[in-house]
């Protein structure tokens, strides 16, 4: 599947998994090499990610739903950048799904 098909709503049709309370993902791109990656992740009605720091540029794209972090709430089509060094915690109060890219692992500063 190609990142368009996954933008027009083909994430969908994807495979999640289980990655946190209440958060899904579905890996698109991962090697041993780098640990720069890209997946989709679904939130579910309040779910969130505790506090953590970004070790890289984090890229988010909610694809559906609205995500909120300290900042605000960013509903479909927004492009959220996270760059290195910054710090925050994600939430969804209605649930949404988001294609992000980031460069390093986050650092969890709360579980």
């Amino acid at each position: 599947m190609i990142i368009d098909e996954i933008i027009q709503g083909g994430w969908r049709h994807l495979a999640f998994v289980p990655l946190r309370s209440g958060v899904e993902i579905c890996a698109l791109h991962e090697t041993s090499e780098t640990p720069a990656s890209v997946a989709v992740l679904r939130y579910q009605p309040g779910a969130m990610v505790p506090r953590h720091r970004h070790a890289g540029l984090e890229t988010v794209l909610v694809l559906d739903g609205a995500q909120s972090d300290e900042k605000g709430t960013y509903g479909m089509g927004a492009l959220v950048i996270n760059p290195a060094g910054s710090v925050h915690s994600v939430w969804s109060e209605r649930g949404c799904v988001v294609l992000i890219h980031w460069e390093r692992p986050v650092e969890f500063l709360e579980e």
